[in-house]
């Protein structure tokens, strides 16, 4: 087909490069397609419609050769480090009519299906990270290899707002079972979008054979002569087709998007009816089935929203707006960590195993000392045992970590972050002691989650080096780095606050000094929102289901993940700061009276002692969900332009990466402002959008 009615785009084409390889054991001429785009592993292939129609020739061109029996075998791999990472998305936005986006769904299909159309044998040998269409492409083989280094293997399609709509949903499910492909399609994609790794996925069955990354082409070439010489066979698992066992794991896996999206991400719903089908479907039904489905969706405004956070994380996290001259940046040779609890040991750990350097972890008596740097030990023993780091990169971990009860051991630091109780007295005492044994130079870092870094800075001798470095909970784990400038903060200190945060691999965002900072403000807003309605009387069950599909988990499990204490503590900061918006309610503070940890029991049900602490309005008035997440997005939306405003953060986009990568708002909602702009919500309540008309929404047909 011609691809003459799609709109131009800049394209990075990945070409695909062949070359004829002499089978071993005189099995003949074996051609092999690398993909590759030009670049080095920092900008990964993907298939665009010219990359899609290069491929399309070369695929014909070869199938030419095999009839005229030039060749006896086909095989696909990718650049070093790099199989493919599916469609180009980059062209999205400037598709202007459903009919478009059908003609590039058809493409790939088109493209794809050559593969499988050829008279020989054919091999996908999988050398590096396989994402979307780059593991659909090799479900088009005969065979397929990966290797054991493969660091990434996923089909995110649903994560952004898509289905696997080149092949995903139906060659899946037949080639490793249902169950097992649910998990690739929808389990994962809706769990932050985890990735697995080359030895999982062939766990799963989608390789018939695990190759170690050395040797990887060689054995794979090998492997194929094998089997065109008739010398191995691979067997595969059955896949059991029955409708019971087939229509069982969709209807659990439908259940558990609804749980998790409240039905308002179409693209898992859809992908999930995809794969219901693909059981009695013929292979073209499906892939029509599957071409509509994505026509349908390159309009939605939610894959623009996915877009729009997708090119958040990837692009504006990469160059954080108002950071300084990188140049200003003092080397960091030494950390030190005030305090030794968890979160400290966690710092503690990060710090080494990314910046590579001394790290010393001080606190009140030895024993919490020794507590925090054998937490470190046995984390690094936990790294050990999974094979992520050997046995001497695991002694050159714990020998970095150290502990003191004397803050003397920070004479020679260059940077020393507190950690200790979230009180500003304490905090000034902390930074009042340090201040007498380290360097004029040395960065005073504060992890507070709410309090001023300007009025934690007065009374020093050098205010000019504090800084508020925020990190999120569990400090491995969640991206975010919230780097707040004082009043008095220089451009040297914020300059090495973003070199070590982007050292640490953290997305940094600049923040204003002010209440709470980004994060924790707008969830003390929505939170406060939800604990008032459940004060005035709307049963916590309504409350904790009106927010599926909009915030990571309902608010009162989020409030047990940070803890109810953390929670009140934020509240109250900002009910100081801000009394005629923000809400503390009487019921948490009965919560944390009672030193009750979770509004949850260990059966994952609310707890019976929450609710009895809880006291009813005296005229009770229930809303019902729609009403709640009305309210609580009101809120968000009010908050939201206040923060703009008073110049918190430089954007909206900032809000919007803050809100993913710090409290993991998905990624189909675009973070925050996108889908208070869609909803109507935003001009509504502050009169104005907060993104230009098309930033994060759909093209109209």
């Amino acid at each position: 087909m011609t691809t003459t009615t799609l709109p131009a785009t800049d394209e990075v084409v990945t070409h695909a490069r062949v070359q004829d390889v002499a089978l071993p054991g005189g099995a003949g001429t074996f051609a092999l397609i690398t993909l590759d785009n030009g670049f080095d592993h920092t900008k990964p292939n993907s298939f665009g419609p010219q990359g899609l129609a290069e491929l399309a020739g070369v695929l014909d061109e070869l199938h030419r050769r095999a009839e005229a029996g030039e060749i006896v075998g086909v095989g696909i791999t990718g650049k070093p480090f790099i199989f493919a990472v599916g469609a180009d998305l980059t062209g999205v936005p400037a598709i202007a009519t459903r009919e478009q986006a059908l003609e590039i769904a058809r493409l790939g299909h088109e493209t794809f299906q050559k593969i499988s159309d050829l008279p020989v044998p054919t091999f996908a040998f999988v050398n590096g990270a396989s994402m979307g269409g780059g593991v659909e492409i090799a479900l088009y083989a005969d065979h397929r290899t990966i290797s054991s280094g493969v660091p990434a293997y996923a089909t995110p399609e649903c994560f952004l707002g898509l289905v696997p709509g080149w092949g995903g949903t139906y060659l899946l499910p037949h080639l490793i079972g249902v169950e097992n492909a649910l998990t690739l399609i929808v389990a994962n994609p809706l769990a932050n979008n985890k990735m697995i790794n080359g030895k999982q996925a062939f766990e799963l069955g989608v390789a018939d054979e695990l190759i170690e990354p050395v040797t990887f082409l060689e054995d794979s070439i090998a492997f194929a002569a094998k089997v065109i010489r008739g010398e191995e066979s691979p067997a595969r698992t059955a896949v059991d087709t029955s409708a019971q066992a087939w229509d069982g794991a969709v209807e659990a896996a439908r259940q558990q998007v609804l749980a998790k999206t409240g039905g308002s991400a179409p693209a898992p719903l859809r992908a999930l009816d995809l794969v219901q089908a693909a059981r009695t479907a013929s292979r073209e039904e499906a892939f029509e089935a599957e071409n509509e489905a994505l026509a349908d969706l390159l309009m939605t405004d939610e894959l623009r929203s996915g877009l729009y956070a997708f090119d958040l994380v990837q692009k504006r996290a990469k160059r954080p707006a108002g950071a300084p001259d990188k140049s200003l940046a003092r080397p960091v040779t030494k950390v030190g960590i005030v305090g030794a609890g968890l979160m400290a040991s966690q710092m503690a750990l990060l710090f080494a195993r990314r910046l590579e350097v001394p790290v010393v972890l001080t606190d009140l008596d030895q024993d919490r000392v020794d507590k925090g740097v054998q937490y470190v030990h046995d984390e690094v023993d936990k790294l050990l045992a999974k094979g992520r780091v050997n046995p001497d990169k695991a002694n050159r971990l714990k020998g970095l970590v150290t502990g003191s009860v004397d803050k003397a051991a920070f004479g020679d630091a260059d940077f020393v972050i507190e950690a200790v109780f979230e009180e500003m007295g304490v905090k000034q005492k902390v930074f009042a002691e340090v201040e007498q044994v380290v360097s004029p130079e040395c960065v005073l870092a504060t992890n507070t989650s709410s309090l001023s870094i300007t009025e934690m800075a007065e009374g020093l001798q050098h205010p000019e080096r504090v800084v508020g470095f925020h990190f999120f909970n569990p400090v491995a784990v969640m991206p975010l780095l919230e780097i707040i400038r004082g009043d008095a903060t220089d451009d040297a200190t914020l300059a090495t606050a973003f070199a070590t945060g982007k050292g640490l691999k953290k997305t940094s965002i600049l923040v204003k000094n002010s209440p709470s900072f980004v994060v924790n403000r707008l969830l003390g807003r929505f939170m406060g929102e939800a604990g008032r309605v459940a004060d005035e009387g709307t049963p916590f069950e309504v409350v904790e289901k009106a927010f599926a599909g909009v915030t990571p988990m309902p608010p009162f499990m989020l409030i047990s993940l940070v803890g109810p204490a953390i929670a009140l503590h934020n509240s109250e900061t900002l009910h100081g700061a801000f009394p005629d918006r923000f809400y503390v309610s009487p019921n948490l503070a009965k919560v944390v009276e009672a030193k009750i940890p979770s509004f949850y029991g260990s059966d994952g049900a609310l707890d019976p002692a929450v609710l009895d602490l809880f006291e009813p309005a005296a005229e009770p008035v229930e809303l019902t969900e729609e009403q709640v997440r009305t309210r609580a997005l009101e809120a968000l939306a009010d908050e939201t332009r206040r923060m703009l405003d008073e110049g918190v953060v430089a954007d909206p986009r900032d809000i919007d990466l803050a809100m993913i990568t710090g409290a993991g708002f998905p990624f189909w909602n675009g973070g925050v402002t996108p889908l208070l702009d869609r909803t109507g919500i935003a001009e509504r309540v502050t009169g104005q959008r907060f993104l230009e008309r098309g930033a994060a929404s759909v093209p109209q047909a």
